[in-house]
């Protein structure tokens, strides 16, 4: 069991939370099964992990992202199930934007379905069942990647990333959201304190599930910090790679180009 940060993406692969599994294929059951559990509750996760603020940060990629509002332009959002960046990708484009929402869990991606037929946004989504590790998709089918507090769960976010290059045309944008390496330090300790003292409890008495969320701390603190992820990002291929402090590095947006 370690606590400590990996160095780089290989790390991840055999790593549930804190906890080292057996493979990868383990660590991806079990992933699987924290999302069909919180499936329902994804809005509230979110909600507990960030303190409200995932809103925010989702708003700030998409107006990075600032997408086409012309006519054919399509994206790719996966992790996405619920379709919480899809539609506002799609909304920021006035509704001129296509995408697909790809997502390992069925359970995640029902919700999203539903919630974009409420919008009124089902002809522009489609809602795919994939892996980010293998897309099944045509290369150079996309202008835009994005992928938001999703990368930490999957077992080698190099073959991920890899993907993303593939199907992106030539010019695509690659973006990427997750939680990072806090680098305030009066705010790494009290977001320590919250992470690893509140987050669980209250998963526990308002979803009723402390394991899930014990899990989606210890997720985060494993992940590359913001240097070490760059450095994957640009070892997929991407060009003009940077990233975006959200909060002091709670969280960060990272962009790379396929040029």
């Amino acid at each position: 069991m370690s606590r400590t940060r990996v160095g780089a993406t290989e790390g991840m692969e055999t790593s549930y939370g804190f906890e080292t599994v057996s493979g990868r294929e383990e660590k991806q059951a079990r992933v699987n099964e924290v999302f069909h559990r919180v499936a329902s509750n994804y809005d509230l996760m979110n909600d507990l992990m960030s303190g409200g603020m995932h809103r925010l940060w989702k708003d700030a990629m998409v107006q990075w992202l600032a997408p086409s509002r012309r006519p054919g332009w399509r994206f790719l959002d996966v992790a996405g199930g619920t379709g919480d960046v899809a539609f506002r990708i799609v909304e920021a484009s006035r509704r001129a934007a296509g995408g697909t929402v790809l997502d390992i869990n069925a359970s995640m991606l029902a919700v999203g379905a539903e919630r974009a037929e409420k919008r009124g946004l089902s002809a522009n989504l489609d809602f795919v069942e994939g892996n980010a590790e293998d897309l099944k998709l045509p290369d150079d089918g996309f202008d835009a990647y994005t992928i938001a507090f999703g990368i930490r769960n999957v077992p080698r976010i190099d073959l991920a990333l890899a993907e993303a290059y593939r199907v992106l045309k030539p010019g695509g944008r690659f973006l990427c959201l997750e939680f990072s390496e806090v680098e305030l330090p009066v705010l790494d300790r009290i977001y320590d304190l919250w992470s690893f003292k509140a987050i669980p409890a209250i998963g526990g008495a308002v979803a009723r599930d402390r394991e899930s969320y014990e899990y989606l701390v210890e997720s985060i603190r494993r992940f590359p910090n913001q240097a070490n992820f760059e450095t994957a990002i640009r070892r997929a291929g991407f060009e003009r790679v940077t990233h975006r402090n959200l909060t002091g590095g709670i969280a960060a947006i990272h962009s790379g180009w396929k040029l």
